[in-house]
């Protein structure tokens, strides 16, 4: 488990943003696994950046309507990868696909002085990019455990 915890870490609790998600959220490289391009959607959340977050929805399951409101007053406070144990366990039952995966997540943030947590267990397909044809992964929904 890896929380965001170091001062001037990425927000996703990496090193640094330079070292660790900003490469992805500039375009300048391509996510390599689900997790990581979990953790640099969580960081593109804390960073407002809506373009980025539109660029790695699967385009079957991608919002039309604006994902981000700039009026919100939302603090994220961290970003909690859960054991991918629990993960696997869920997929014994289904084939093994190296272009489908799953990331299991908490996220920490305040609204307005109060705080919650959103407990995600996100799907991702890797795919040929549209306009490139590069195998890249892209989220294309999660559901919510109990």
């Amino acid at each position: 488990m890896s929380k965001t915890t170091t001062p001037g870490a990425c927000p996703c609790g990496g090193p640094s943003l330079s070292a660790c998600c900003g490469p992805f959220i500039a375009g300048e490289a391509l996510p390599p696994t689900a997790e990581t391009l979990m953790r640099s959607r969580y960081t593109a959340y804390t960073l407002k950046n809506e373009p980025y977050l539109l660029a790695t929805w699967h385009p079957t399951t991608r919002p039309t309507e604006p994902i981000i409101d700039d009026e919100e007053a939302i603090r994220w406070l961290g970003l909690e990868i859960k054991s991918a144990l629990r993960l696997r366990q869920r997929k014994v039952n289904s084939p093994d696909d190296p272009d489908s995966d799953t990331v299991e997540f908490v996220a920490r943030f305040k609204v307005g002085g109060r705080a919650h947590r959103l407990h995600e267990v996100s799907r991702f397909l890797r795919e040929p990019d549209l306009e490139t044809g590069v195998k890249r992964w892209y989220y294309l929904d999660g559901s919510f455990p109990k």
